[in-house]
């Protein structure tokens, strides 16, 4: 996703100058994403779909339209199913959504060695005896722009616990950002646990970024079906997390050689990105560096 020269220059200032700094001590406040997103909700707002459809090269019959309110309406639009097929095939392990997506192996409950940064999973969770389960487990990051697809979707049936919701600041998810602080354990965060019937327990973890005002999952405790509507992002980028068990999901070697390149792979919900665990394949999580 490529960002303009203005938005690289305002983004150099925020994260690279003392005074963008202090300026961005008050612009990730949760309170100033959600004016941003009641801004957006109003009728007024509608003013700003067209050109942003066509400045982000959005194919406005790819989705349901009609009697949209306010421009937060049409951020989350759903999107026609032929635009977004879903890989049926059991064994196959979808994207639960669009975005450019990153996989990491998880090691002594290290991960997500972003630019600089590296995480915990029992940071990125809070929950030490959770972030376990998925010691020598795989990581995977979906990272939402704006022309993406905002909703996202189950990736297999199964049941799902509760929501669980961990309050923090707002940072924009883009590259710049992550290269200079901690985003996705300093960021608001919902996580859920989903058993799922041909992969395991699989934590997904929506993260909200700088004008996101709200994660929007539709379900608390639910028993889901592959493709099923999980929730959607209101106005902004914003990321989301997968964390799969050891010996549970193959996916190919080459997206982590790319994620080791610094390469990010772009997909769309729905389709196909690992399958169901063979015991005579390589497993890249069990494999030593």
């Amino acid at each position: 996703m490529k960002t303009n020269k203005k938005e690289n220059i305002g983004l150099r200032f925020l994260y690279h100058t003392v005074g963008g700094r202090f300026l961005l001590k008050i612009l990730t406040n949760r309170w100033v994403s959600q004016v941003g997103g009641f801004l957006l909700s109003t009728h007024f707002s509608k003013l700003f779909i067209k050109r942003f459809a066509r400045k982000n090269h959005i194919v406005m019959d790819d989705y349901y339209c009609d009697n949209l309110k306010s421009f937060n309406d049409f951020f989350s639009r759903k999107v026609r199913p032929t635009a977004r097929p879903i890989s049926e095939e059991q064994t196959h392990f979808i994207s639960p959504s669009d975005g450019f997506i990153s996989f990491y192996p998880i090691k002594d409950d290290l991960v997500l060695p972003v630019k600089q940064s590296h995480y915990t999973i029992s940071s990125l969770l809070k929950n030490e005896k959770l972030a376990k389960k998925y010691q020598d487990g795989i990581c995977l990051v979906i990272r939402l722009c704006v022309d993406h697809y905002h909703r996202y979707c189950y990736l297999d049936d199964g049941k799902k616990e509760k929501n669980i919701f961990i309050p923090g600041r707002l940072h924009t998810v883009r590259p710049i950002a992550l290269a200079s602080v901690p985003v996705f354990t300093e960021n608001a965060r919902e996580y859920t646990v989903m058993h799922t019937v041909n992969f395991g327990d699989v934590v997904q973890i929506e993260v909200g970024a700088l004008f996101v005002g709200k994660i929007n999952n539709f379900h608390e405790e639910h028993s889901f079906s592959k493709g099923e509507e999980k929730g959607t992002f209101l106005f902004g980028g914003s990321t989301i997390i997968l964390l799969v068990e050891k010996d549970r999901v193959k996916f190919p070697k080459e997206y982590f050689m790319k994620t080791e390149q610094g390469e990010e792979i772009s997909i769309k919900m729905g389709e196909k990105i690992g399958e169901n665990f063979k015991k005579d394949s390589i497993n890249i999580s069990s494999k030593k560096k």
